[in-house]
């Protein structure tokens, strides 16, 4: 078994893909449009297959939450990024480019070494080595 995918709401589909192609190395599919439905959607897909599915709807009104807010349910998802160095530089980057740093690079009590940020939808991602 493994986690094929997950899905993340978003009102700009364009704008998520930037921050994932950029920060993170995702490569965008192709954008899927169902007009009668007012839905859309665009599979990231990042180098050791995983996959994360931006998607917009003009019929359904999610519960926006205020960014970062810890909810039940999915609260975050970790991208492993290789080394302690490279947490600390795409903490710094993203940093740098203006978006939210919550916490770290630190050591967890578990043995993680990590930082949290959000995206620009405010959904948390842990960087972790």
């Amino acid at each position: 078994m493994r986690i094929e995918h997950l899905a993340l709401w978003t009102t700009d589909i364009d704008r998520c893909v930037q921050f994932y192609t950029t920060y993170f190395d995702a490569a965008a599919g192709d954008r899927y449009v169902n007009a009668a439905k007012g839905f859309e959607s665009c599979f990231l897909r990042f180098s050791d297959g995983a996959r994360l599915e931006v998607m917009r709807t003009t019929t359904l009104s999610p519960t926006v939450l205020p960014q970062g807010a810890q909810r039940m349910g999915l609260t975050h998802f970790a991208m492993s990024v290789g080394s302690e160095q490279k947490v600390d530089a795409l903490t710094q980057r993203l940093k740098d480019d203006g978006y939210s740093l919550l916490d770290g690079p630190r050591r967890t009590g578990d043995g993680y070494y990590e930082s949290v940020v959000l995206d620009p939808d405010g959904n948390r991602i842990e960087i972790t080595v």
